[in-house]
């Protein structure tokens, strides 16, 4: 069951520091699907803040920015892992920050519902 979400303090004034949409925190573990050196590979991580828009997270193995990689994430309130495409666009040592790319209607519904929570636990 994941950690207990809170508001992140750089939440304050999502538009002040360029995000579209507010950051909470969530702890889940994920596995990322990448394609490096002419192979598919796979790492886990743990998540470590999700927005509208992207996720943040921790992870064992390394990525580049602007890697397109596949994320599967466990989130409350679906009975199976979210499954999406993504683009890195930070890597702060181990810490990468994922952009959400083509979302259907229903994940993104899942994503802001789960947001909605996670934000009343805050």
């Amino acid at each position: 069951m994941p950690a207990p979400a809170k508001k992140l303090a750089s939440d304050k004034s999502a538009g002040a520091n360029g995000r579209r949409y507010p950051r909470f925190a969530i702890d889940a573990r994920m596995q990322v699907r990448m394609f490096q050196a002419g192979e598919f590979q796979n790492c886990w991580g743990r998540t470590t803040e999700l927005g509208q828009d992207g996720i943040g997270a921790t992870l064992t193995g390394e990525l580049e920015t602007g890697e397109i990689v596949s994320l599967d994430i466990p989130l409350p309130l679906s009975p199976y892992p979210l499954k999406v495409r993504a683009v890195v666009r930070y890597r702060d040592g181990l810490r990468y920050g994922f952009e959400f790319l083509t979302l259907n209607d229903a994940q993104r519904e899942i994503i802001r519902r789960v947001c909605e929570v996670l934000a009343t636990k805050s």
